[in-house]
């Protein structure tokens, strides 16, 4: 029977999907000032999950409050409040609704925690980004005490997951964050048992994968985000993610999703010219960039190398395009993510037939034409299209966790300045 978006998945760990659609993570700042979840999300995700997706990712939940990717994320550190419990309860309830499963991203911001949350972040190795502005603080280099720390946190959060009802847990291994920058060879120049060669970068993923497993047992889904390549010369190759994907199928992963890019490569969010240095980017085959997904290529080969669930996010907006790759056996779940900011009903519209394809926003976004387009050759304005951009996506996210209906009118001048406003307020407020 060909598989379709309509088709249910069964995964390794006996878990049910209802359709093959998954909302993919986003960020939603809409913690409170002690990184507690909210009735944001609770109106956020219960809206989500009316919207149809078999299985919604959360954004960021960190495994470590010092070290956020931005302000509003939602921390699980140490001992949990009776409060902190009830509201991830509501939250997992919310997302849960409609026979969603909703998976717990969790995560460690490391070298790419904000400024504005640390002035001194932390990472494999010294190695600061290389953003313009001063955004990003030059980090600290983990012990290793540091780092066997590190995994028990991501066990200890991926357990307050199970127990306050999610249904799932994904750990964070991609775009630059920590376990993603142990991968790099070129962040990671460590010469202990933690840095040099493929399986020493691997270790923190695979030793968090394995506490993870142990901590919520065999009956729950445990993935994991990785990227195809950092499409970065020196860092993270393909080649390495092939290799690392068979370790993780040989530990019993639930579902891998494939993703690519890092802050300084922002392929993740298809920004190939958002970078200072262009000259340091891998060109994406000419094969990738004619599709319509982004990573489909890279996940075939990584097919090739494992039996377990695939999922692709990045890109997908048609059901033609969808329901072939899926048909092709490429990949096993469909991950959608910046159209459900725009319409949180799209997976019901694409799975019954009223709609054939998603918004796409991205493609017409921007500051103005030419000289102030996302090409634009000032490397100001080009920033500026891109922040605004994710700006835009943002505020849509933060609007409906305020109970509103998305703006689609948004100027992206007017999202990069309110964004950054938001991201300034929600710092200062952050109880430290």
């Amino acid at each position: 029977m060909t598989v379709t978006i309509s088709s249910p998945l069964t995964l390794p760990c006996g878990a049910t999907l209802k359709n093959r659609i998954a909302k993919g993570a986003m960020t939603e700042g809409l913690a409170d000032a002690q990184n507690r979840a909210t009735q944001g999300h609770v109106r956020l995700y219960r809206r989500w999950a009316e919207g149809g997706a078999g299985m919604l990712l959360t954004g960021n939940v960190q495994i470590d409050r010092r070290y956020l990717e931005r302000p509003g994320n939602v921390a699980i550190d140490g001992p949990q409040s009776n409060e902190a419990i009830a509201a991830l309860r509501d939250y997992a309830k919310a997302g849960t609704a409609n026979g969603a499963h909703l998976w717990m991203q969790i995560s460690h911001a490391g070298r790419q925690t904000p400024a504005l949350v640390n002035k001194e972040p932390v990472g494999p190795s010294d190695k600061a980004l290389d953003m313009p502005g001063a955004q990003f603080g030059k980090p600290r280099a983990l012990t290793g005490a540091e780092i066997e720390d590190v995994i028990r946190r991501f066990a200890f959060a991926a357990g307050v997951a199970r127990d306050t009802g999610f249904s799932g847990v994904q750990i964070h291994g991609a775009h630059g964050y920590l376990i993603s920058s142990f991968l790099s060879p070129d962040v990671n120049t460590r010469t202990d048992e933690w840095g040099g060669s493929l399986e020493n970068r691997a270790r923190l993923l695979l030793e968090t994968v394995r506490a993870v497993r142990k901590a919520v047992g065999a009956d729950f889904p445990v993935s994991v985000k990785l990227n195809s390549a950092d499409f970065q010369r020196g860092g993270f190759s393909h080649e390495d993610a092939i290799k690392v994907a068979s370790w993780l199928n040989a530990e019993g992963l639930d579902l891998l999703e494939i993703s690519g890019g890092t802050y300084e490569q922002p392929r993740l969010v298809g920004l190939d010219d958002m970078t200072l240095h262009p000259e340091k980017a891998e060109k994406r085959r000419e094969s990738t960039i004619a599709r319509e997904a982004y990573f489909l290529e890279y996940a075939k080969d990584i097919r090739a190398a494992t039996t377990m669930p695939l999922m692709v996010t990045g890109g997908f907006r048609s059901v033609a395009g969808m329901n072939a790759a899926l048909a092709s056996g490429t990949m096993d779940v469909v991950g959608i993510a910046r159209p459900l900011c725009v319409d949180p009903e799209i997976a019901n519209k694409l799975l019954a037939g009223e709609a054939v394809e998603t918004p796409a926003y991205e493609k017409t976004l921007r500051l103005g034409p030419g000289l102030l387009g996302p090409h634009s050759p000032v490397n100001l304005i080009k920033a500026m299209n891109g922040w605004g951009q994710q700006g835009w996506f943002c505020l849509q996210i933060l609007r409906m966790g305020e109970g509103k209906n998305p703006d689609p009118k948004m100027g992206v001048f007017s999202a990069f300045r309110n964004y950054a406003k938001n991201e300034a307020r929600a710092a200062s407020a952050l109880q430290r």
